[in-house]
C-alpha cells in the first residue's frame, strides 16, 4: 500500500539550522553554486570529489596537514588514493573538544553508572600510551580487545591510535574460538579483557577464557576491572596485569599524537564469519574519520555536547562509528547489558535522564519494543530527542509506523544501511528530506550508490544489486594476510568490473529513497524471480503470534521452494488456521510468489552476536552441508533445530 504524507518533514527552522544546510551554503559560496536541495548537494558531491572531500575536511575542522592533493586515480576503485600527502591522528581529532562537559556516560546492566569529564578521559589515554609504549608497542602493532562497552575501552582504542597501533575488539560474550578465530589471524602485542560482565540479570565468569585466550595467543594480557574479581583474572592468566598496575608508573601528561599518513591503518574489523573463518578487514584512520565526521556533523547534525547514544556491542562496527561521536564535539552514552534487563524500559530510563539527541538501535530493538506493548511516547520524557536511527536489519514498514506512534511523533527516523565492509553507511537519513514509511531516505553525501540489475544496467523502483560506482576514503585498506589482494577483490569486485557490489538487494523508490530486501546472497527465487526475505519478514513478524521469522529456498525438484521458519510468541501454536492466516498476509501483502511452501516452527532462530538472523547458515544445514564456523553465533545450538528436519523431506 503506497502512503500518500511522509511521516516526518523538517521544518524550515530545522533545516536552516542544520549543519548540512550550513554546508550546502559554504559550498555554494566557495565554488560558486547554486545547490538549492539535497538532491542537488549530492550530485555534487559524487560529481567532484576532490572539492567535496576537501569541503568535508574543512568544514569538519579536521586536524592535520591535508596536503596539496585529495584524490589521485580516481577513476579506479582499488587504486584510487584520498589525500595521498596528508598526515593526521585519528585521537587528536577525538580528543580535541574544549570545555567543562562530559565526554562519557556510562550505564551497566548491573545498575553501574559512571561519568567521565573530558580531562578524566585524556589523562587514563595518557597513562595508558606511556605504558604500552613502555612494553615496546608502536605504529603498526596490534591491539586486541574483549572488553564490554564501557568508558575504560574507549580510552584503551584512543591511547592505541594515538601511536599509531591498531585496534581490534570484540565483545566478551565471544567463545573462546570466536575470539582466537579474530584475534589469532593478526598477531597482537597486547590482548585486553574485562574480569566479568553482566548479562541477562546474571554475571558472566570469564577467567577461564581469558587465560585459554592469552596463553594461545602468546601475548600479555591487561585485565580492567568491570563486575568481577580482577586479581583473580590475573592470577590465573600468564602474563597478566590489572589497569591500575599498568599505568602506576605513569602520570597523566600531555598526550603525544604521532601523525601518520590518511591511509595508516586504525582498525582491523571481522566479517560475521558464519560461513568461513572471519575475513579482516582493515579501515585507514583517515577515511574513518572523514566519512565518520561527515555522517555525524552533516547526516545526524551533531552539535558539540549533544548527547549520542548506540545500542552496540565493542564486536559491531556501529561501536566504531559511536565512539568517532567525539570528534563532532559529543557526549558518548555507553550502555553494556542487555536492553531487557529487568524490562524493556532501560534504554529509554536512560534517554529520558540523560536528555539524548540522538538514539541509535537496531530494527530487531524496535520491533521487540512494539510487541512488548510499551509506549515510551506516554511514559518517558523524549523532549530532547531529535533523531533515532535503526540498522542491523531492514525496519520494516511497521516499524516507522511504531517509532511514530509509540516513541516520538516529532523526531526524525535514519533506518540506516552500509557495514563492517565500510565501517560506515552507503544509505542513510539526512536532516533536509522527508521520512517515508518503509524507505531510507537516501544515499550518503559522496557515495556514487544505484541499484543495478543482473546486466549492469540502472534500475528504477525495481529490485537489484547495490552498488558504488565511484572510490570513496572508508574503503578498506585491505584484508589482513591478503598480500596478493584476492579476497578483497573477490569480496567486492568480482560481480561488476570496477564497481563495488555490496551484496544488498535494493530499490529505489518514487522519493528517490532506498529500500533494503535483505542481502543479495540470501535473496530467493523460486521459478526464476528473485525475492528478498525482508519482503516476507515485513508481513510475517508483524502478527502477534510471530516473535521471529527466517527465511531460506531450499533447493527442490529442480527448483527453488521458499520455507518459512517461525518462532511463536508464548501461547502461539502453528496450526492449520495459523498457516492459512500466515499465507494469506503474505499473498496480500507481499505477492503470490513470497508464499511459502512449508512453514515449520522452531523454538529458536540463530543470530550472530549483533543480533542478525543467519540464513546462509540455517540453509547450509538444511541442505546438509557444514557450517565451518559456529562460535560467531550466539546462540549456535539452535542451528540443531534446523538438521534433519522430516518435514523438508517431502
Amino acid at each position: 500500500m503506497r502512503d500518500d504524507k511522509p511521516l516526518w518533514v523538517p521544518s524550515r527552522a530545522s533545516v536552516e539550522a542544520s549543519p548540512m544546510y550550513a554546508f550546502m551554503q559554504q559550498c555554494n559560496r566557495d565554488f560558486d553554486l547554486s545547490l538549492a536541495s539535497y538532491h542537488d548537494l549530492h550530485a555534487f558531491s559524487v560529481a567532484d570529489r576532490e572539492r567535496f572531500w576537501t569541503s568535508v575536511w574543512e568544514f569538519c575542522g579536521v586536524k592535520g596537514e591535508r596536503g596539496s592533493r585529495t584524490l589521485l586515480d580516481g577513476d579506479t576503485m582499488l587504486g584510487a588514493r584520498f589525500f595521498p600527502d596528508a598526515t593526521l591522528n585519528f585521537a587528536e581529532n577525538l580528543l580535541s573538544a574544549e570545555g567543562a562537559g562530559d565526554a562519557l556516560i556510562f550505564r551497566g546492566e548491573d545498575k553501574a553508572a559512571d561519568r567521565w569529564s573530558w580531562d578524566r578521559l585524556r589523562s587514563l589515554v595518557s597513562r595508558l600510551q606511556q605504558a604500552f609504549k613502555a612494553m615496546g608497542i608502536g605504529s603498526g602493532d596490534r591491539i586486541a580487545a574483549m572488553m564490554p562497552n564501557m568508558p575504560e575501552t574507549v580510552a584503551c582504542m584512543l591511547a592505541a591510535a594515538s601511536i599509531g597501533a591498531i585496534w581490534s575488539s570484540c565483545s566478551p560474550d565471544f567463545g573462546e574460538k570466536g575470539v582466537l578465530d579474530r584475534f589469532g589471524q593478526i598477531g597482537p602485542k597486547l590482548f585486553i579483557a574485562c574480569d566479568a560482565y553482566w548479562y541477562g540479570g546474571k554475571l558472566q565468569d570469564v577467567k577461564a577464557k581469558v587465560a585459554t585466550v592469552t596463553k594461545q595467543l602468546e601475548a600479555p594480557c591487561l585485565v580492567i576491572h568491570y563486575a568481577g574479581d580482577a586479581a583473580a583474572v590475573v592470577n590465573e592468566t600468564f602474563a597478566a596485569k590489572s589497569l591500575d598496575d599498568f599505568i602506576a608508573p605513569f602520570e597523566a601528561r600531555p598526550i603525544e599524537f604521532a601523525r601518520l599518513p590518511f591511509s595508516h591503518p586504525l582498525y582491523i574489523l571481522f566479517s560475521s564469519g558464519t560461513t568461513g573463518v572471519p575475513k579482516c578487514i582493515v579501515h585507514s584512520a583517515g577515511g574513518t574519520l572523514l566519512q565518520h565526521l561527515k555522517e555525524h556533523r552533516l547526516h545526524c547534525g551533531i552539535q558539540p555536547g549533544e548527547k549520542l547514544f548506540y545500542f552496540t556491542t565493542c564486536g559491531w562496527m556501529m561501536w566504531n562509528w559511536l565512539v568517532s561521536g567525539l570528534a563532532a564535539g559529543a557526549t558518548l552514552c555507553l550502555f553494556d547489558g542487555s536492553p531487557f534487563a529487568p524490562d524493556g524500559t532501560v534504554l529509554f530510563d536512560f534517554a529520558a535522564a540523560e536528555k539524548f539527541a540522538v538514539f541509535g538501535t537496531s530494527a530487531k530493538y524496535i520491533d521487540a519494543v512494539r510487541k512488548s506493548g510499551l509506549t515510551p511516547r506516554k511514559s518517558h520524557g523524549l523532549s530532547s530527542l531529535r533523531l533515532m536511527t535503526s540498522t542491523g536489519s531492514p525496519l520494516s514498514p511497521e516499524g516507522f509506523s511504531f517509532v511514530y506512534e509509540g516513541i516520538k511523533e516529532d523526531v526524525q527516523l535514519a533506518s540506516i544501511s552500509g557495514g563492517t565492509d565500510i565501517v560506515s553507511c552507503f544509505v542513510l537519513g539526512n536532516p533536509l528530506q522527508p521520512v517515508w514509511r518503509g524507505e531510507i531516505q537516501g544515499p550518503g553525501l559522496g557515495l556514487a550508490i544505484d541499484v543495478w540489475d543482473d546486466e549492469g544496467r540502472p534500475v528504477h523502483q525495481e529490485k537489484g544489486e547495490l552498488v558504488c560506482t565511484k572510490a570513496f576514503p572508508s574503503m578498506p585498506v585491505m584484508f589482513w594476510n591478503d598480500s596478493d589482494g584476492a579476497k578483497y577483490r573477490a569480496a567486492y569486485f568480482e560481480r561488476f568490473d570496477n564497481v563495488w557490489c555490496h551484496g544488498d538487494f535494493a530499490e529505489w523508490t518514487e522519493h528517490e529513497g532506498i529500500i533494503i530486501h535483505g542481502r543479495s546472497d540470501a535473496t530467493l527465487n523460486p521459478g526464476g524471480v528473485r525475492i528478498g526475505t525482508a519482503e516476507i519478514y515485513n508481513q510475517v513478524e508483524q502478527m502477534d503470534e510471530i516473535a521471529e521469522a527466517l527465511c531460506i529456498g531450499q533447493e527442490w525438484d529442480d527448483d527453488v521452494r521458499v520455507v518459512l521458519f517461525v518462532r511463536l510468541a508464548p501461547g502461539a501454536t502453528l496450526s492449520d488456521e495459523l498457516v492459512k492466516a500466515i499465507k494469506n498476509r503474505i499473498r496480500t501483502g507481499a505477492s503470490p510468489r513470497h508464499v511459502p511452501a512449508k512453514i515449520i516452527a522452531v523454538s529458536d532462530i540463530p543470530r550472530t552476536k549483533s543480533g542478525k538472523i543467519v540464513e546462509l547458515a540455517v540453509r547450509e544445514i538444511v541442505h546438509g552441508r557444514p557450517v565451518k564456523n559456529k562460535e560467531a553465533l550466539a546462540n549456535p545450538e539452535a542451528l540443531e533445530l534446523f538438521a534433519g528436519l522430516e518435514e523438508l523431506r517431502v
